[in-house]
């Protein structure tokens, strides 16, 4: 089995997952935030819909500068609504998802760095990018966003079996 092939059915079911999470989010409660240096729910929706993105960045390319020095810094997609946040996390996952089928397993071994203003923030290869940066990441700020959900009232989807309100 190849490395796609084995990465394949977890990334189609984190990012399922998410999106059950995603539709939820409530969007008259977007500058909403738990605590003071707490994202708003907002950004922290546009952040779960951005992190697929980065696998299709991830596998056709060797780097990426947040601020590179000769041009603008990356700044993260702002939605008008649930409906057009969806539709962006759709389409980048299915630009993820593609790039990680066509790969063959010797694309994964290759270096690839972060970067901010011309200085590596960190290099690891392209496997450990999309495990650690893509799914991992993924993971983790989808339980912040389900904290974030519970405080608002939402009921919340089944992640990896039944949650409290949905059996």
């Amino acid at each position: 089995m190849s490395i796609a092939q084995s990465l394949l059915p977890e990334y189609d079911q984190e990012m399922a997952t998410t999106r059950k999470h995603l539709e939820r989010a409530p969007f008259a409660d977007w500058n909403w935030k738990p605590h003071e240096k707490s994202m708003t729910l907002g950004a922290l929706a546009s952040h779960l819909a951005e992190i697929p993105s980065w696998t299709a960045g991830t596998m056709m390319g060797t780097e990426w500068d947040v601020s590179p020095a000769d041009g603008p810094a990356y700044a993260s997609p702002s939605f008008g609504s649930v409906a057009e946040l969806l539709a962006f996390f759709d389409q980048q996952v299915k630009e993820g998802r593609a790039a990680l089928a066509a790969a063959k397993d010797a694309d994964f071994a290759v270096s690839w760095s972060l970067k901010a203003a011309g200085e590596a923030l960190f290099t690891m290869p392209r496997l450990g990018v999309i495990r650690t940066w893509v799914l991992n990441h993924t993971c983790h700020h989808r339980g912040q966003f389900t904290v974030y959900l519970r405080l608002r009232g939402v009921p919340l989807p089944q992640t990896y079996g039944p949650s409290a309100d949905t059996p």
